[in-house]
């Protein structure tokens, strides 16, 4: 049996714990989120703090008529960085996120 855990409506497998923690989240809650950015063969983490808006789902896919699992659909965090600025972040198998 898998421990992979899958946010509803989405088809990226992620970390259980962070799926866990997600379900936890209230807006207003203080976050800093950590993504891998990769171009060619460098890699580095980036990081972004602010406050927890919410979460939802971008729905992409081809504009021609094709079947649902053709689709593709990407658990999207939105945040608030300190200077007010509104941001979101598309969640992938590396994104960490932690409270506070």
């Amino acid at each position: 049996m898998s421990t992979e855990v899958k946010l509803p409506s989405s088809h990226r497998t992620l970390d259980p714990m962070l799926v866990a923690l997600l379900k936890e989240l209230k807006p207003g809650d203080n976050i800093k989120l950590t993504q891998t950015v990769r171009v060619g063969a460098k890699t580095w983490p980036a990081e972004a703090t602010g406050t927890f808006r919410g979460i939802s789902y971008l729905s992409t896919g081809v504009t021609v008529d094709r079947v649902a699992e053709d689709d593709i659909v990407v658990p999207t965090v939105h945040f608030t960085k300190p200077n007010g600025e509104l941001a979101s972040i598309a969640l992938d198998e590396n994104t960490k996120i932690v409270r506070g």
